[in-house]
């Protein structure tokens, strides 16, 4: 069977043993999570035989490789999932769920899951008046994000008209 897989996937490496509990949640978050592949360590580890070690599942279409590596190296800011979002609705609706239950807080909607994964929950608008040839337009909303945590598109375009 040919291998479907696109060349390049963006891989997560979990700490915690916790990459399947990871997957159920990013599913009860975004509802279309698709476990695509599953290796199960054997009898020669590294983990306990049957345990997770490492798989991929796709997230609104995006494939996204797992493993569950250990505490050898910690997930940072320096990788982060961007979602692009059409609503304040969906805005508020992913950030509480993906803020909730240890989830932080971080500046210009950014936040981490629970996890440890940080992730972008920027309405798709905001491209749009970043890409403004006007360049004070676009500083202005620049000037507005930099003060949020969770984006707010009705505060950006009041920045963006000059209100």
């Amino acid at each position: 069977m040919p291998d479907l897989a696109p060349k390049i996937t963006p891989c997560i490496w979990f700490d915690q043993n916790n990459a399947e509990e990871a997957v159920a949640f990013y599913d009860s978050v975004f509802g279309n999570v698709r476990l695509v592949s599953v290796i199960r360590n054997g009898t020669h580890g590294p983990g306990p035989k049957g345990s997770v070690l490492a798989g991929a599942f796709e997230i609104a279409g995006q494939r996204i490789e797992f493993i569950n590596g250990g505490p050898a190296f910690r997930l940072s800011e320096a990788f982060s999932l961007a979602v692009r979002c059409d609503s304040q609705a969906e805005i508020d609706r992913l950030w509480d769920a993906l803020v909730a239950d240890g989830g932080e807080h971080a500046p210009c909607g950014w936040l981490k899951d629970r996890f440890g994964v940080s992730w972008q929950i920027v309405p798709r608008v905001l491209y749009e008046m970043h890409e403004d040839p006007d360049p004070a337009r676009a500083d202005r909303v620049m000037q507005a994000m930099l003060q949020m945590r969770k984006l707010d598109i009705a505060a950006l375009e009041r920045a963006y008209a000059g209100g």
